[in-house]
């Protein structure tokens, strides 16, 4: 049954680099497409730092390493977390596996060039402009609001299978 969620971050992964490699070999560093004029444009940036660019600015010889260490630790929680709930919560399954496929696609990009290629850029005329992201990125925030539906529908089984040997006591 599992086996299905892992399908789903396999997709997510090849979705994400297949997309990035796309970009990478159209568009120089800084270049972009206007797709909807004012709005919309396919852009290649290099992100070093997190999603949306969070942390791009701190420079330290040990940020590659602390980030691709952050993503280890968040997917193996993730994995132990699936593991405990029950397989039947289709929908939080299926949220982790976006979460995590989203979070693998970033790190594979990081491990392999240092960076992660960011390429959707969302913006109205020149006021405002969302920070330029992904397809991992849009995978892990689908997943999270996928995972707070699931959490406000079940609020009761939330933790159940987390910390079962506390049950019988």
């Amino acid at each position: 049954m599992r086996h299905r969620f892992a399908v789903i971050a396999l997709v997510v992964v090849i979705l994400d680099l297949l997309t990035k490699y796309q970009v990478a070999a159209a568009l120089r560093p800084g270049q972009y497409i206007e797709v909807i004029p004012g709005f919309f444009r396919i852009s290649h940036l290099l992100n070093s730092g997190v999603a949306f660019g969070l942390f791009a600015d701190h420079t330290s010889a040990w940020k590659p390493y602390i980030l691709a260490a952050m993503a280890v630790v968040a997917v193996v929680v993730i994995v132990i977390y699936s593991l405990r709930m029950p397989p039947e919560r289709k929908f939080l399954q299926a949220a982790l596996a976006m979460i995590t496929g989203g979070i693998l696609g970033n790190f594979i990009d990081r491990i392999v060039q240092g960076s992660v290629v960011d390429f959707i850029e969302l913006h109205i005329q020149n006021r405002f402009y969302w920070p330029t992201f992904n397809l991992a990125d849009s995978a892990i925030t689908v997943g999270i609001v996928m995972l707070l539906i699931d959490t406000i529908r079940h609020p009761d089984q939330e933790m159940q299978g987390v910390g079962n040997s506390e049950a019988g006591r």
